[in-house]
């Protein structure tokens, strides 16, 4: 049971944590902050928060958890704000999806307190955002990474683990680095190409027509680019080298797939797609496998 959890930054992610552990009578008190007074006063409207802090110092005073979901930008001036108001004992966690940037944030951040920092990444959420988006069931089989780092109190460590659990998720850990690598592949990049798509339709005379009979694959991959511009801003800059060789690995298969096409060279593209469907087929085919879009 966690007496006291702070949640910094009462959106999506944020809010459906509080409402998930208040559902299964895990938590006795929730204390919300956001910089926005409409996004607290919503928070506390909807039943997400039991109290809006007017800052973060009142926010976290007395917490036994506290859970950051601020955009990564945000992080270290949250982390900075919150050090010297944290109770000796309080754990802190968050939710980017850049580790390496967010640890070391943490680090210069929390001080002697930081061996109470877990960090962690929720692989889950919509293209909605706001408190409004929140909802209880938003991790039920979906799984939240940790990745502790040599410092990281065990005891810390577990009851983080044991929180998210707790709200559904299935829960496992991961080293920091790999975790960008992994993250900057499954996620970040298809976030990149699915904005930069969407944007190059948007340019042109005939926009509304095209995506008039745009197909389900479309709006499926193309759902994506709804997501917070902001939240994906700060993902690109702080998880920009894996992103970057990733950019560079796309662009010379797609360099060559143009050149295919040019050169009416269909076995080379018959191979490359084949080859693709029956990694998705075979790898995606699994009964166990869970979702794990962020969005």
């Amino acid at each position: 049971m966690i007496k006291k959890l702070a949640i910094i930054g009462v959106g999506l992610i944020g809010g459906s944590l509080a409402l998930a552990l208040k559902k299964a009578g895990l938590v006795e008190q929730v204390t919300g902050y956001s910089r926005s007074a409409a996004a607290r006063d919503e928070a506390l409207a909807l039943g997400i928060i039991d109290n809006a802090a007017d800052s973060l110092k009142e926010a976290v005073a007395d917490a036994d958890m506290v859970f950051v979901a601020v955009p990564m930008g945000a992080m270290q001036t949250v982390f900075e704000q919150m050090a010297p108001h944290l109770k000796s004992q309080a754990i802190v966690t968050d939710a980017g999806s850049a580790k390496h940037q967010v640890v070391e944030a943490a680090r210069r951040a929390l001080g002697d307190k930081f061996d109470r920092f877990v960090p962690g990444h929720p692989i889950a959420g919509t293209e909605k955002s706001g408190p409004s988006a929140a909802f209880a069931e938003l991790y039920q089989q979906h799984r939240v990474v940790l990745t502790p780092v040599a410092e990281t109190d065990k005891n810390a460590l577990e009851q983080v683990r044991q929180m998210w659990q707790q709200a559904g998720a299935d829960v496992f850990d991961m080293e920091v680095e790999h975790h960008d690598v992994v993250l900057a592949a499954t996620s970040h990049l298809p976030h990149v190409l699915a904005f930069n798509l969407v944007g190059m339709l948007s340019k042109r005379d005939d926009c509304d027509e095209v995506l008039r009979y745009a197909a389900g694959g479309f709006r499926d991959f193309s759902r994506i680019a709804s997501s917070d511009a902001v939240m994906w801003r700060d993902i690109c800059l702080g998880n920009r080298h894996a992103i970057l060789e990733l950019l560079e690995q796309y662009r010379r298969g797609l360099d060559q797939i143009e050149q295919a096409i040019r050169q009416d060279d269909g076995d080379y593209l018959i191979d490359i797609f084949a080859r693709a469907k029956r990694a998705r087929d075979t790898r995606f085919a699994d009964p166990s496998l869970k979702d794990n879009s962020e969005v």
